[in-house]
């Protein structure tokens, strides 16, 4: 239920949103998000007596902040609050409705970041062979492997691709992110070939006349578009197999393909455009990751490691 708040509070936080959805283009659950972690911290300055967000100081923000330590709340959860009222603050101020943004000043909160599970490429190649050559299952998973590791996308990206979103004879998939920001991704050689092959034994046999499908890329057994817990159970089946289910996530497979391009000499700006990251930041996990790699590599093989 929609928390109501008073008149001004009210109009600042609509504006607020207003830019997010048309100028930034923001996902309709990330702009929920943004509301509801607003919509709360409006709730605390009516507590504490605000009923306007551009006259809120910056004792009032470490205040607020004190009582969402006290909550207990996961330092993710925290990040994600102080994140949405402090673009509120810089979109003020932007916008002439604010002097000074009252969380200039102000540390994000601390968060361990935790490296993310990556395969190596001899994992990545045995699962991707996994699937059973010959049959109209198998091909199309092997194409959905190779396509996932080839291009790193989303497991949301490669559900929502239609035919129409792969240029085999240019090589380059067409991809929809979040926000639905559109970005196009090289297509390897092998992944165009495991499509190509799909597209013509598997996919004419998994179309079911009367589905209204027909555009989707990838179809199950009863023609339809894949849904992405679907294609989560399929890969935990592939990769109990190989004895990896621990490790083996559709995430995980676009971890591998960061890592590994970072690993073969590409540089972070052109890794960050193939995943679709807004911020370099974001990117910039890799380079712990290949870190960690090298000093487990150093430490197995030095001699006096």
């Amino acid at each position: 239920m929609t928390t109501p708040l008073p008149a001004a509070l009210e109009t600042e936080l609509r504006s607020f949103l207003d830019y997010l959805n048309v100028e930034r283009g923001l996902a309709l659950n990330t702009l929920l998000a943004y509301e509801r972690d607003l919509r709360q911290f409006g709730v605390f300055l009516l507590t504490a007596g605000t009923t306007d967000f551009s006259a809120t100081r910056e004792g009032l923000v470490l205040r607020w902040l004190s009582g969402l330590r006290a909550q207990a709340l996961t330092v993710a959860s925290t990040r994600r609050k102080f994140s949405a009222v402090r673009m509120l603050f810089r979109f003020l101020v932007r916008e002439h409705r604010l002097q000074l943004n009252p969380t200039d000043l102000l540390e994000m909160p601390s968060a361990r970041r935790r490296l993310p599970k990556s395969l190596t490429k001899e994992e990545v190649q045995q699962l991707i062979e996994l699937p059973a050559a010959g049959t109209v299952e198998g091909v199309r998973d092997r194409a959905m492997l190779e396509l996932f590791y080839a291009c790193g996308l989303r497991v949301s990206e490669l559900t929502a691709l239609s035919v129409t979103d792969v240029r085999l004879e240019v090589g380059y998939v067409r991809a929809f992110g979040k926000g639905s920001k559109e970005r196009i991704v090289p297509l390897g050689s092998l992944a165009a070939k495991a499509i190509g092959d799909y597209l013509s034994f598997s996919r004419p046999k998994l179309q079911r006349p009367g589905v209204d499908d027909g555009r989707a890329l990838f179809l199950t057994v009863r023609g339809r578009r894949f849904r992405r817990e679907v294609i989560w159970r399929l890969l935990k089946v592939y990769a109990r197999q190989l004895g990896l289910e621990h490790k083996v996530t559709p995430h995980a497979l676009r971890h591998s393909f960061a890592t590994h391009l970072l690993e073969g000499g590409a540089d972070l700006r052109s890794i960050q455009e193939l995943l679709g990251h807004t911020d370099i930041a974001t990117t910039q996990i890799y380079t712990h990751v290949s870190r960690e790699q090298t000093r487990r590599e150093y430490r197995r093989t030095h001699p006096r490691a």
